[in-house]
């Protein structure tokens, strides 16, 4: 029975992110403004957040100084640019390729990773070599499905009324949309690497996700009171306010909650191998919710990308197996036991994994 609770929270938890893009889609082809709809579900995912966070760490809070509420606005503002990349994506392209660059993640932070000196590259090591690779294959994949549209593959007709040219954009929009999308896997990257420095700083986990969720809502509301009309605010259609309840109870709040059990469960290299199926959920529900196309330049992108996340995903568990893999910098702590710096990172981050 415990095998089986992680396999259906991580199921449920890339569900979840994968109907919020599709969900989020269908309001912005309403109409609904993307800046506006990040202010409306940061906001009420802070209301929710706030009675939990205390709730759960009443017994161990811990003293806030301005350095680390420095640190909380940064990873806010980190986070909440890459989400207004990733809504910007989804909009200009489709569901479908918002969630094939999300396989991205694992080879940017990678690259991150040797950037800070986190990592080394040993290319004698097969874990290392696997990582390397894999990096390379990834971001292959993601140009492929990025400039290679392709014939349609899978062709729906539009549901509920929605206009199915606005749905299906120009091939300029295309690029861009997966330009953006590719960008919001680089964001989210840098955004792990920033948590896991704040987590071994502050632990209380709950407390930490409020405060991003509080400084994200203050600087989209600033962001949108400066590109948008009052008119904007107003949620005219009930798409409208479905799409801010479920991005943020849904989309936030509970994928969270899932992720988070499910990493303390099973660890975070079983956490990671489920993103490849939130590219197969958007692509099912993009088509039949939303009568989206599914071209082929977007079924072989996507199966390069899988390949190479698997890779990179590989020389992780390789290394984790190992106690320690070659390529990897170790740090000593009191304790005199060490542990792989990134795989410390990837433990605590996936956490927090939106």
């Amino acid at each position: 029975m415990g095998s089986i609770v992680p396999f259906l929270g991580m199921v449920m938890a890339v569900l979840a992110q994968a109907s919020d893009m599709v969900i989020s889609k269908a309001a912005m082809s309403k109409g609904i403004s993307r800046h506006v709809l990040l202010v409306y579900s940061y906001a009420l995912s802070s209301l929710i957040l706030l009675p939990i966070s205390i709730f759960s760490h009443r017994s161990d809070l811990h003293p806030l100084c301005f350095p680390l509420l420095s640190s909380f606005f940064l990873l806010a503002l980190i986070g909440f640019s890459g989400q207004a990349l990733n809504y910007a994506g989804v909009q200009f392209s489709s569901p479908t390729l918002g969630t094939a660059m999300l396989n991205l993640v694992p080879a940017f932070t990678f690259i991150f990773a040797l950037l800070f000196r986190m990592e080394k590259l040993d290319l004698k090591s097969s874990s290392s070599l696997a990582k390397f690779i894999g990096t390379v294959v990834s971001i292959s994949g993601a140009f492929t499905v990025t400039i290679y549209k392709g014939l349609p593959f899978i062709i729906m007709p539009s549901f509920d009324g929605l206009n199915h040219q606005l749905l299906l954009s120009e091939e300029g929009n295309w690029i861009l949309g997966g330009f953006l999308s590719a960008t919001h896997a680089m964001m989210t990257s840098l955004w792990y690497i920033l948590q896991a420095s704040i987590l071994k700083k502050y632990t209380s986990v709950l407390i930490v996700v409020f405060f991003y969720s509080l400084f994200a809502t203050i600087l989209s509301a600033v962001v949108s009171l400066t590109v948008e009309d009052f008119g904007a605010w107003r949620l005219r259609t009930d798409m409208g306010l479905v799409a801010v309840i479920y991005s943020a109870v849904v989309g936030n709040v509970f994928r969270l909650g899932m992720t988070t059990l499910c990493v303390r469960m099973s660890g975070p290299v079983f956490v990671s191998m489920f993103k490849p199926l939130g590219i197969v959920a958007a692509a099912l529900m993009g088509i039949i919710f939303l009568g989206d196309t599914l071209f082929l330049g977007s079924v072989i992108g996507a199966i390069v990308i899988a390949a190479g996340f698997y890779a990179v995903m590989w020389g992780i568990a390789k290394e984790e197996q190992a106690g320690k893999g070659s390529g990897v910098t170790v740090i000593e702590d009191s304790s005199t036991q060490n542990e792989p710096l990134l795989q410390t990172n990837i433990h605590e981050i996936n956490k927090l994994a939106v």
